[in-house]
């Protein structure tokens, strides 16, 4: 199955416009929501009451917790996160027919190998993009690209991160032109996100600023997830030797993992 980007945003898109993409969106909002509440609560405890309320004012959401036990919350709900983009990577890959139900070996089947399989090649990806990205522009976008499809790679395959890395750098190697066009749109995304912040922020909105683009960029990115996921099963097919078997599952509802 060949990726033609057009065929591939259709499908990507019909596959959030589920009760599984329903599901996958509200649980990145909340993510989002929480992980924002848990970074500005810790940034107000550092100072003094007086300028800290003056802070809380510009920040948006807190809450009434110390700093302390907000910055040990945010870096569970970094692993939880983790675990989110397994689950996600996962259900977002499963035939268009099944994409109704949300069954629990989702969220089960060795979900704690596959969260810090997430949790510690996103942070190597996570930090190779930004200094490529700082370097100059170019390098980072080609290694965004390369490693598009590193979630899947750990969610949908059962991959170590080593392995996920390699399997999405010869997944994406004959395709970069087309993925760049996903990665540029994701960047896209990011900024226009930022500019609707920015202007709710000057209005001195700060708490409405933070609803809207949370649950803004919460929206765009379940989609752009649902693509990069149809683009996964085309270009994993492709490798395979057209055989025809996006997305099978066997009985325990893992995708079959093809390596090519």
């Amino acid at each position: 199955m060949a990726l033609q980007l057009g065929r591939t945003c259709i499908d990507g898109i019909e596959r959030v416009l589920t009760r599984t993409g329903a599901l996958l969106l509200v649980g990145l909002i909340g993510i989002q929501l929480l992980t924002q509440s848990l970074i500005n609560t810790a940034v107000v405890d550092i100072f003094p009451a007086g300028p800290a309320g003056e802070l809380e004012a510009l920040l948006g959401l807190t809450l009434p917790i110390p700093g302390a036990v907000a910055g040990v919350l945010f870096v569970c709900v970094i692993v939880l996160s983790s675990a989110y983009f397994v689950v996600l990577s996962r259900a977002l890959t499963r035939p268009t027919a099944e994409l109704s139900t949300f069954p629990p070996t989702l969220c089960t089947r060795r979900l704690g190998r596959a969260t810090l399989s997430m949790l510690v090649g996103g942070l190597v990806v996570g930090v190779a993009v930004t200094l490529g990205s700082i370097l100059l522009l170019l390098p980072g976008i080609f290694l965004a690209v390369c490693f598009l499809f590193f979630i899947f790679a750990v969610g949908v395959e059962d991959r170590s991160w080593i392995g996920a890395l390699k399997r999405s750098w010869a997944l994406s190697r004959s395709h970069r032109l087309k993925l760049a066009v996903v990665v540029i749109l994701a960047g896209l995304i990011g900024g226009a996100v930022g500019t609707v912040g920015t202007v709710l922020d000057l209005a001195r909105s700060p708490v409405v600023a933070e609803l809207v683009s949370n649950t803004l960029s919460s929206v765009l990115f379940v989609f752009l997830y649902g693509i990069m996921a149809s683009a996964y099963l085309r270009v994993r097919d492709e490798r395979a030797g057209g055989s025809g078997r996006s997305g099978a599952t066997d009985p325990t509802g893992s995708v079959d993992a093809l390596d090519g």
